[in-house]
């Protein structure tokens, strides 16, 4: 198992149905709750282990997961009230070396994540079919249409609970 990816890398769905999006949904709805079961399975003592040597520790783990989907949060509802929107990236790897993410307790960012996650899963089952076909502008990656970016965040949830799980474990 390749450690940096321990479900596999993101692969685009050629196709999404309504199936795709609840599930999706359902990996937004309960990322909170894992990231807590694994926090708690850790323990204080655990919170800097790296995932795998020269990886992020599992508290800047959490901090990311909370800086990176405050970022996503608002890159949809962007793309739902504005006309395909610029949004602007940012390095999330300068972001995981502040102090915050690297001293913090990451209850403080579990705590972000209850309430984000709670707002986003409400947001994104209340669209129709129309509201998935909206889009932003990635300066990088060129139009995001909204179903493959919860599809990437889905991803998202489980790529890092596996992160958190392999220190976990």
């Amino acid at each position: 198992m390749d450690l940096r990816y321990p479900i596999g890398i993101f692969e685009k769905p050629a196709n999404v149905t309504a199936a795709d999006r609840a599930n999706w949904i359902a990996d937004l709805e309960s990322l909170p709750s894992t990231v807590r079961m694994h926090v708690e399975r850790l323990g204080p003592g655990g919170l800097d282990t790296p995932y795998r040597p020269g990886g992020w520790t599992a508290r800047v783990v959490v901090h990311h997961l909370a800086d990176s989907h405050m970022n996503s949060f608002v890159r949809f509802r962007l793309a739902l009230t504005e006309d395909r929107p610029t949004i602007k990236p940012y390095d999330e790897a300068a972001w995981a070396l502040l102090a915050d993410s690297q001293t913090m307790d990451p209850a403080h960012s579990m705590a972000i994540l209850d309430g984000l996650h709670a707002r986003w899963v409400v947001m994104m089952r209340s669209l129709s079919e129309d509201d998935y076909k909206r889009a932003f502008l990635h300066p990088e990656l060129g139009e995001v249409g909204l179903d493959h970016a919860l599809a990437l965040y889905s991803w998202h949830c489980r790529h890092h609970a596996g992160h958190l799980g392999l220190i976990a474990a």
